[in-house]
């Protein structure tokens, strides 16, 4: 946790630097958005870790609202044991705030399908990040989700507690919508 705190203070900085430019961060209605993004985790004193690799496609249905669809993948690695793996598909939907034309935190929810090669289940969580724009279209995202999995509506209340922490940094681009205005 520690080193993500220090990643986040780093995005940030590094954010600010780049903020001399002629970024903005207001796509408008209409707006399309693509993210790559990905993370890993390894710890110390385990035989485990693993790797998460996400692609998503949002739409912004005005400057703060947007929606999307989120194909990610994790890849868990075990020593001595089978490796395995699991694949979320999940609509979404954001609500971004404005803080500066460069720098907007999101809040939002998701609600979709997890699968491998042995199992299918639904999935839904809330999510949240921020986005720094480095370039009038272009941004680096520091996101976190939390997904909770269940194979009927009313188990998941009981299987919150049990759901995994996503936590990632990527690239986004905008595109396109109307100009929004400040």
């Amino acid at each position: 946790m520690r080193r993500l705190g220090w990643l986040f203070a780093g995005t940030l900085v590094i954010g600010l630097l780049f903020s001399n430019g002629s970024a903005s961060a207001l796509p408008g209605d209409g707006a399309s958005e693509l993210q790559v993004s990905g993370g890993f985790n390894h710890t110390q004193g385990s035989d485990t870790g693993s790797l998460n690799g996400d692609l998503s496609y949002g739409y912004y249905l005005t400057p703060g609202w947007q929606v999307g669809f989120r194909q990610a993948l994790n890849y868990n690695f075990i020593d001595d044991k089978r490796d395995f793996w699991l694949a979320t598909t999940t609509p979404f939907f954001n609500y971004n705030f404005r803080l500066t034309e460069i720098i907007v935190p999101y809040l939002g929810a998701f609600i979709g399908l997890a699968w491998n090669d042995r199992d299918a289940t639904g999935t839904i969580g809330p999510q949240g990040g921020i986005k720094f724009f480095v370039h009038e279209n272009t941004f680096l995202n520091l996101g976190y989700r939390y997904e909770i999995f269940f194979s009927r509506i009313e188990t998941i209340d009981n299987n919150k507690s049990r759901g995994n922490h996503v936590a990632n940094i990527g690239v986004g681009f905008t595109w396109g919508g109307a100009p929004s205005k400040p």
